[in-house]
C-alpha cells in the first residue's frame, strides 16, 4: 500500500506529495467566519471539509495544531473587504446593541452549527479583536519594509510596488495588468496609489463603533490584515496548510501572501487548500436568487427549495458524498439519495457486533482496507472512501445472512475498519442509536402520568400529556393503557 498523501495545492495547480515542515507536527490555518449573521451552508461545507482533513492526518499520527479564527472587527462590506461599513458595527446599529454582542451571538450560533455537524473545535480560535496589537506591529513592519504607505490615519499596502518584484497573481495565476482592468473604482480610491492597493489599518470616521488607538491615529484593522498577524503568532511566518472557501483566493488569500511576503520574505503556506462552492439544482446558491437557505432551514425543512428536511449527519454524509474541490448541487432527488444512502451504512454498523466468526473465510479484508487508505491518501477523496465502505457494508449483510463466511481475523479488520473510517475520519454519527432509548424514556413518563391518575393527581396527568404534545408526542388513552405516537 502506498502510504504518501497527496494533496492538490492551489498554489502549483497540482497534486503533491504532502511533505510536513517539521514532523510529526502539522500546522493548519483556516479562515473562519465574520460573526454578524448565522453561519451558512458555504462555512458548513468548508468547514465540514477541513475537518475530515484534521481527523485524517491527526489519525495518521501527525499532532496537528488547527488555528481557525473568529472576525470580530475589520470585515467591511465592499468585495475587497475594506470598503465601506463594518459588518459588524452596522448589524449593532440596526439591532441598537453593542457590537460585542453581534459577535457574542453569532459566535455561539457558529458553534452550535459546528456541534450539530459533529465538527471538532480547532486547537486555537483566535478573534481579531484579541490580536489588535499584533496586527499593529505587522502594519509597522511592512511599512518599514517599503510595502506600505500612510495618508491621514490610513496605511494602505502598495501593490504595484510589491508587484514589481514579487509575483501579486502567484495564487491566482491571473497577472497585474488583468487584474486592474476587472477592478472597480471603489471609494476611498482617491487616498491609493493604485486601483488594487488595500488597507492595512483604517482611519475610523467618529460614529464607528469599533476602534483602537494606533501610530496612525484612531482606527481599526484591514479584513485581510488579521489572518497574517495570527497564523504568524501561531503558526510562524511558514507553515504546512492554509485553506478555505475558494471565493478567498482572488483577493483575501492574495493578499495575505502579499502581506507575509513583504513583511517576512515568505510564503505563510507551503500547501494552499480551497473548497469549491455550493449550488441549488444547478445554480450558485446566493441571497440575490432566493436559493439559499441557512443549516437548520435544512435540518427543519423549512425553506422553499427542499420537500423535507434532512438530519444534520445526512447533510455532512452529502457533503462528504462529493470531494471538496468539486462543486456540490443541493437537489430533492441528491438529498433523498444521501439519506437512503446514509441509512443503509449505518444499519449495517448495527449488524456488525451481532456477526459470528467461522472457522475459514470467504473474504480478506485488508485490500478494502488498503482501497480505504489509498482513497484518502489521493487528495482526502472522501467519495471515493464512501463506495469502498459501502462495499464493507455489503460484506456485512452477507456474512449476517448467512451467504458469506468470515472468520474471527477478519471480522476483527471488518469491524476496525468501519469504526475507523466512518466514525473517526469521516465525523459520522448514528443518530438512530442516539434515539434508541427514546422509547423507553417515554413509556417511563407514560408510567408517571398513569401512577398520577391513580392518585387522583389530575393536575400533573394533565401537565404531562400537554407537555409531551408540545414537544411532539401525543398520548392516546384506551382500554388497554395508554399509547404514545410521534405527532
Amino acid at each position: 500500500m502506498n502510504q504518501d498523501l497527496f494533496v492538490y495545492n492551489t498554489l502549483t495547480r497540482k497534486k503533491e506529495k504532502f511533505i510536513p515542515l517539521n514532523p510529526p507536527h502539522v500546522g493548519i490555518y483556516v479562515c473562519g467566519p465574520t460573526v454578524y449573521s448565522d453561519a451558512h451552508l458555504g462555512n458548513s461545507r468548508t468547514y465540514i471539509s477541513f475537518d475530515l482533513i484534521f481527523r485524517y492526518l491527526s489519525h495518521l499520527g501527525y499532532k496537528v495544531r488547527y488555528v481557525r479564527n473568529i472576525t470580530d472587527a475589520g470585515h467591511l462590506e465592499g468585495d475587497a473587504g475594506d470598503e465601506g461599513e463594518d459588518k459588524i458595527s452596522k448589524k449593532a446599529k440596526l439591532a441598537q446593541l453593542e457590537p460585542m454582542e453581534i459577535v457574542q451571538k453569532y459566535t455561539v450560533g457558529f458553534h452550535d452549527v459546528m456541534k450539530a455537524f459533529n465538527i471538532l473545535p480547532p486547537s486555537i480560535e483566535p478573534t481579531a479583536t484579541g490580536h489588535i496589537i499584533e496586527q499593529i506591529e505587522l502594519v509597522k513592519v511592512i511599512l518599514a519594509k517599503g510595502y506600505a504607505y500612510e495618508v491621514d490615519g490610513s496605511v494602505y499596502f502598495d501593490v504595484e510596488k510589491y508587484n514589481q518584484t514579487k509575483d501579486y497573481g502567484v495564487l491566482s495565476g491571473r497577472n497585474l495588468e488583468d487584474m486592474m482592468n476587472n477592478t472597480r473604482t471603489l471609494g476611498g480610491q482617491d487616498e491609493k496609489r493604485g486601483k488594487l492597493d488595500f488597507a492595512l489599518w483604517i482611519k475610523a470616521k467618529p460614529e464607528h463603533l469599533m476602534k483602537w488607538p494606533s501610530p496612525w491615529g484612531v482606527g481599526f484593522p484591514g479584513w485581510h490584515l488579521e489572518c497574517s498577524a495570527m497564523s504568524n503568532k501561531y503558526l510562524g511566518e511558514h507553515f504546512d496548510i492554509h485553506g478555505g472557501g475558494i471565493d478567498l483566493v482572488p483577493t483575501h488569500h492574495t493578499n495575505e501572501i502579499a502581506q507575509n511576503m513583504a513583511a517576512c520574505g515568505k510564503n505563510p503556506a507551503t500547501y494552499w487548500i480551497h473548497t469549491n462552492m455550493l449550488t441549488v439544482n444547478g445554480q450558485k446558491m446566493s441571497k440575490s436568487l432566493g436559493n439559499s437557505f441557512l443549516p437548520y432551514e435544512l435540518f427543519s425543512g423549512n425553506n422553499a427549495i427542499l420537500n423535507k428536511g434532512y438530519s444534520p449527519m445526512t447533510v455532512r454524509f452529502f457533503m462528504l458524498q462529493a470531494n471538496y474541490r468539486s462543486t456540490l448541487d443541493f437537489g430533492n432527488e441528491a438529498m433523498e439519495a444521501s439519506e437512503k444512502g446514509f441509512k443503509r451504512l449505518m444499519n449495517a454498523l448495527t449488524l456488525i457486533d451481532g456477526l459470528k466468526a467461522s472457522a475459514a473465510t470467504e473474504i480478506e479484508i485488508q485490500p478494502l482496507i488498503d482501497r480505504c487508505y489509498a482513497a484518502m491518501n489521493d487528495d482526502f477523496n472522501s467519495p471515493v472512501l464512501i463506495a469502498e465502505l459501502f462495499e464493507a457494508s455489503r460484506i456485512i449483510n452477507s456474512v449476517h445472512d448467512g451467504k458469506m463466511k468470515i472468520d474471527a481475523v477478519n471480522l476483527e479488520l471488518l469491524k476496525n475498519t468501519m469504526t475507523i473510517f466512518v466514525f473517526d475520519i469521516l465525523g459520522l454519527k448514528n443518530e438512530q442509536a442516539a434515539n434508541d432509548d427514546l422509547p423507553k424514556v417515554l413509556d417511563f413518563i407514560v408510567n408517571l402520568r398513569n401512577e398520577a391518575k391513580i392518585n387522583h393527581d389530575y393536575a400533573a396527568s394533565d401537565k404531562i400529556r400537554n407537555g409531551l404534545q408540545e414537544i411532539g408526542f401525543q398520548l392516546k388513552d384506551n382500554k388497554d393503557g395508554t399509547n404514545w405516537s410521534k405527532i
